[in-house]
């Protein structure tokens, strides 16, 4: 390759945006839902799903509703989203849009799959 195409394809890259954000696995049956940041939400769906039908799943309780109910039982949303490459503090930034659609959803006893206090 020649480095004419070479720089081009790098710059091509570095103008791809890097999207963080917030999750939601909806559980059909029940209403349960299961909330979480990540940094990159790119191909972020099929890598849950692959979780959680290997049984590698951390969280037990959306595990063993996957189990049951399997793949088609759920909804997968993303809640919000932002620009990673634009935030200094990309941890922080995830730690706070997660507590507050926590505080706004909560996802917690019968309507979700968390407890209170887990991060």
């Amino acid at each position: 390759m020649d480095k004419g195409k070479r720089k081009e394809l790098l710059e091509n890259f570095k103008e791809i945006k890097t999207l963080m954000g917030i999750i939601q696995i909806r559980n059909k049956a029940n209403g349960k839902i299961f909330i979480d940041a990540y940094p990159n939400l790119k191909n972020k769906w099929l890598t849950l799903q692959m979780q959680l039908n290997t049984g590698r799943f951390a969280n037990a309780q959306l595990q063993k509703d996957w189990k049951e109910f399997g793949a088609e039982g759920f909804d997968y949303e993303v809640l919000e989203e932002k620009d990673a490459g634009e935030i200094a503090d990309v941890k922080w930034e995830m730690k706070q849009l997660e507590k507050k659609w926590r505080e706004r959803l909560q996802p917690y006893g019968d309507q979700g799959y968390h407890k209170p206090g887990d991060r």
